[in-house]
């Protein structure tokens, strides 16, 4: 229906309604706008924040893997000194049998010596 054909009466009625409609449209607009701009500022924000999440466990990563190589290093080193000490022990655990025999000698040695002396 043609604009000229609207009674003025009803355009009266009509006009501020929809003028009233127009600028709650611009304020939501407006709102929706302002939203957008909250969400893409709030994407920028956690993208540097997991960037640098990223970057601080790549970091951590590596002196994690640091430490490993320096604890296995220590280990290796610990190795050789276990082998150097069961060396050790079980050179004297060979001795103890003889250092047996040699005290029961002495103590043999020792009675022989007290009988020669009450004979």
């Amino acid at each position: 229906m043609p604009a000229e054909k609207i009674p003025g009466w009803f355009e009266r009625m009509l006009l501020p309604a929809l003028n009233e409609m127009k600028g709650e449209l611009k304020a939501i607009n407006a709102r929706i706008d302002s939203t957008n701009e909250r969400i893409d500022s709030l994407r920028n924000e956690t993208k540097t924040e997991l960037e640098g999440l990223r970057k601080e466990i790549e970091g951590n990563g590596k002196e994690i893997e640091s430490n490993r190589k320096e604890i296995i290093s220590k280990f290796e080193g610990l190795d050789y000194r276990f082998e150097a000490i069961n060396t050790r022990l079980d050179s004297i655990e060979k001795r103890i049998p003889v250092i047996e025999k040699i005290t029961a000698l002495e103590i043999k040695l020792a009675d022989f010596e007290k009988r020669l002396a009450a004979a």
